[in-house]
This record gives structure tokens, C-alpha cells and sequence, in this order.
């Protein structure tokens, strides 16, 4: 069975790189631009959700930071694994408090997502 990302990215041309690039390695990937499909993991079952830091979704005022933390706090979501994606400078102190367990700063090399994406799908 494939393996199953789930992106919540706002930015299309880094969501639409990134889709592009884990399709690529035969990775299965549900891709959003907003927090809202976070409401479906019990159908979308990741393996592992990539989460944008600073999403701009009018409906939500959350950040990644305390999505990550509302999902890892939550039995029923706390296995899977998050991986806050942003630029701000402080990202490793982000993604601490977000209870997340990994980051990757943006900009990226494909490399590096594909490495944080093979430690938790391995």
C-alpha cells in the first residue's frame, strides 16, 4: 500500500511543488489550502501531515503551531506524525511548541523533504 501525505500548504506554487515531487517518489498525497481538511483525517488516514506555519484561511485564525499542538495532544491524532514547514527564523522553537515532530524551513531542497518525509515513512 502506497504511502499517504497529507499537505496543508496556502502557497500554490510551493503545494503544487511539492505534490509534484513526493507523486514523483510514488507517494500518495491529499493536498489542501487550508486547515478545513484536517476535520477529514479519519478518511484520509495519513501516514504523515506536512502543515504550513502561517496559513492565511479566513475561517481559521489558527497557525500551524497550534494545529500541530491540537492534533498531538488528541488520542486520536497524537500518532500521526507533523511536520511544520515555514520560514520564520525561529522554526525549531515553532515547532516545539507545537509539540510537532519535525520541521523543514522554508526555502527547501527537494533532498530535505524528501528526507524528513523518509524518517517518518520508512
Amino acid at each position: 500500500m502506497a504511502k499517504k501525505v497529507l499537505l496543508v500548504e496556502d502557497d500554490k506554487d510551493i503545494r503544487d511543488t511539492i505534490v509534484y515531487a513526493l507523486q514523483h517518489e510514488k507517494i500518495e498525497v491529499v493536498a489542501s489550502d487550508n486547515a478545513r481538511i484536517l476535520k477529514s483525517l479519519d478518511e484520509i488516514k495519513p501516514d504523515l501531515i506536512l502543515l504550513d506555519n502561517w496559513l492565511t484561511d479566513w475561517k481559521s485564525d489558527a497557525n500551524g503551531q497550534q494545529l500541530s499542538k491540537e492534533l498531538k495532544t488528541n488520542p486520536a491524532t497524537s500518532h500521526i506524525p507533523v511536520v511544520i514547514v515555514s520560514a520564520v527564523s525561529n522554526i525549531k522553537e515553532v515547532a516545539e511548541a507545537g509539540m510537532a515532530d519535525a520541521y523543514l524551513k522554508k526555502p527547501f531542497e527537494l533532498s530535505e523533504l524528501f528526507a524528513v518525509v523518509k524518517k517518518f515513512m520508512a
